[in-house]
């Protein structure tokens, strides 16, 4: 026979270690079964809005859909409980329009019911795919989801004023590959209208605001971002020069140097982030990661600039800070702008060939 254990405090060691390894076990499970249900009941709620669609307009039913809805909600609701008042079968019906039997196989096993619904809203088919698949990679919250729409991301991201094509192409590499692109992670316009500067200040007191506000401004830029370090020292030909921001970005694998600007963008800030680059690329870069990428915020906006040099399709990204949240017409006129300067430039290079 085995030795009997009768010393208390011996039980309660092997007690505890048997509980160690069964506890992750019971975690797991649960984890998995909540998994199981979250994603049976999606697409529950899908079944049920394709087969009330289905049946309206095959039926040619849709001018009654409003009361049919309303019958079909208190029966399923005396029968099944709550969950299925008018408003939330006509939820049921607008994500099973928007997302087809293929889709909704794959999504909802990695987002909410509640963010399919908002992103249900979204009318334009390539702006929902966007935040569909970021979401899906920065797994955002219904919250930060709204948020994103809110502030209009995929307006501010530098891939929209990409052809429609391109910006396509890149969707599907991201929703294939879940691989970033800097286009798909840089904005042309950061809002950073948590600062609380005053009318007048200078870049050493926006740094100082961005350094205390640091956790806000990395949520700003985006997930994946780490703060490295500020005023990096960059000695060239015994000269100091002196970098404002430097990040690294996860996804990217990059450094990603941040310089503040007051005012619009002026061509020689190019020539200075150009060496700020080729020191970081010769003395910080490690094995395995790209070449660092340039990121000048400044306070105004000239997009003819910008787009003249073509920094967008170097490692040199410009963008507006605003201190405060604008108008959406604002963000859609800046994102007009640039889709007009971009097919113009475009057409005057295939001209000159």
């Amino acid at each position: 026979m085995g030795k009997t254990v009768e010393n208390k405090q011996e039980i309660q060691i092997y007690s505890s270690e048997l509980y160690r390894i069964i506890s992750p076990i019971i975690s797991n499970a649960r984890k998995r079964a909540a998994l199981f249900l979250y994603t049976e009941t999606t697409l529950m709620y899908w079944s049920i809005g394709k087969h009330i669609n289905d049946n309206l307009k095959e039926n040619n039913r849709t001018a009654y859909g409003k009361k049919i809805l309303a019958t079909l909600s208190q029966q399923l609701t005396d029968n099944f409980g709550k969950g299925f008042t008018y408003t939330a079968l006509t939820r049921m019906c607008k994500v099973s329009e928007v997302f087809d039997e293929e889709n909704i196989a794959t999504v909802s096993q990695q987002l909410s019911w509640s963010n399919l619904i908002e992103l249900a809203t979204i009318e334009e088919e390539l702006k929902r795919e966007f935040y569909t698949q970021m979401n899906i990679i920065e797994r955002w919250g219904v919250r930060d989801l709204r948020d994103k729409i809110d502030k209009m991301l995929f307006e501010r991201t530098a891939i929209a004023k990409r052809p429609e094509e391109v910006i396509r192409q890149s969707i599907q590499k991201l929703k294939q590959e879940h691989n970033l692109t800097p286009e798909l992670v840089f904005k042309n316009s950061y809002i950073l209208d948590f600062l609380n500067l005053p009318d007048y200040y200078n870049e050493s007191e926006l740094e100082n605001a961005l350094i205390e506000q640091l956790e806000k401004f990395i949520l700003e830029l985006g997930n994946g971002f780490a703060f490295i370090e500020r005023q990096k020292r960059i000695m060239v030909d015994s000269i100091d020069y002196h970098l404002d921001l430097l990040f690294y970005h996860r996804k990217l694998k990059r450094l990603v140097a941040i310089d503040l600007k007051i005012g619009r963008f002026k061509p020689e800030y190019k020539s200075q982030m150009e060496l700020y680059l080729r020191w970081l690329e010769k003395h910080e870069m490690q094995t395995g990661e790209d070449i660092p990428i340039g990121l000048l915020l400044c306070s105004k906006g000239n997009t003819e600039h910008i787009e003249y040099l073509m920094l967008d399709e170097k490692d040199i990204k410009v963008a507006q800070y605003l201190t405060e949240l604008p108008s959406k017409e604002w963000f859609a006129d800046k994102l007009h702008r640039a889709i007009e300067i971009t097919k113009h430039n475009k057409n005057e290079k295939n001209d000159s060939k």
